[in-house]
């Protein structure tokens, strides 16, 4: 019997999610831990090379996210989910990668700039200008054979690529190449068109928004500005509700763009439409977040299971790691 091959996935616990993480990775995580061994990790200490002014707020981050995980459909016996911190093992690999990783690299690195440049960063500590070295301890922990990312994170799994070589180089060929796993979705704009769908720029649906709130967000969605009365035929490519239609409402997108290049429908129309395919989505999700907030031994049991697999996986892996460096003395 063949052993099946190994995920490593996960999020920063800075919020909670939204429908632009359930359509990014979390609709094809659910889909993945039938066929893979799936490591999801909550990554508290990544976390905060953002928000480390405010740690007192990880806590509550890090049962919401699981909750959310375990809303949508992951399945704690199909897959380990993980708190970074407590696996001091990702630590310890972080700090001999971090020996033979030049600054330059992860300088010049586009998604650290890039996310440099949305902070407003002018000047990045260690640990933010080391994410990369962090995430590659993050793979490689537990030899993950894939890594599912947008293509926005491409630059970083590649550092995590050039570490393995190096390492394999330098000591010993023990640890995996890790391959990306490209995902296909789109990504989601904000519904303010902005390119970033987030909490702080009150753009985004989360998966535990109620009937109400979806209704109120939607409402003030971008939608073609050129099309002012209801007789305007507007243009359906400039609207972001017709995005989402496309995502969200697939089997009758064709028909909303053809009523909407006509006149046949109004933009408040389209948009109650819109917000009730996603109540749709979303009211399993919700209920079964409702009856885990009522749980939370249920929710730390499984963090607890998740990390202690983890830790186990993450000490297999450092005794070869050490091993190979000709640092394990006794």
């Amino acid at each position: 019997m063949n052993k099946k091959k190994r995920i490593l996935t996960g999020d920063r616990p800075t919020s909670r999610l939204h429908i632009g993480h359930y359509v990014g990775s979390l609709e094809n995580r659910v889909k993945l831990q039938d066929e893979y061994e799936q490591f999801i990790i909550i990554a508290d200490v990544q976390a905060l090379t953002t928000h480390f002014e405010h740690p007192e707020t990880l806590k509550q981050n890090v049962f919401d996210l699981c909750i959310d995980y375990l809303s949508v459909g992951i399945d704690p016996e199909k897959s380990y989910i993980f708190i970074q911190s407590m696996v001091p093992q990702i630590a310890e690999l972080t700090l001999f990668y971090s020996m033979f990783v030049m600054v330059n690299t992860l300088k010049h690195n586009p998604t650290i700039k890039t996310e440099a440049a949305q902070y407003g960063f002018k000047d990045l500590s260690y640990g933010f200008l080391g994410y990369p070295v962090s995430q590659a301890a993050d793979i490689t922990f537990c030899n993950a054979d894939l890594v599912p990312v947008g293509e926005d994170q491409i630059p970083i799994i590649e550092v995590t690529r050039k570490i393995v070589r190096r390492f394999n180089s330098l000591y010993k060929p023990i640890l995996k190449v890790p391959e990306v796993l490209l995902g296909s979705c789109p990504r989601l704009v904000g519904l303010d068109g902005n390119a970033k769908m987030s909490k702080s720029m009150g753009n985004a649906v989360f998966l535990s928004d109620d009937e109400e709130t979806i209704f109120a967000k939607v409402k003030t969605a971008v939608t073609d500005p050129a099309r002012v009365t209801l007789k305007d035929k507007g243009n359906p490519e400039v609207c972001i509700v017709n995005e989402y239609h496309k995502v969200f409402n697939s089997d009758d997108y064709d028909n909303i763009c053809s009523m909407c290049r006509n006149a046949a429908i109004g933009c408040t129309t389209c948009k109650k439409r819109l917000s009730e395919v996603l109540n749709t989505l979303l009211s399993p999700i919700r209920e079964k977040r409702k009856y885990l907030e009522e749980k939370p031994e249920y929710v730390k049991n499984i963090l607890i299971y998740g990390s202690e697999k983890a830790r186990t996986e993450g000490a297999k892996t450092l005794e070869k790691i050490k091993e190979a460096m000709s640092i394990q003395y006794f």
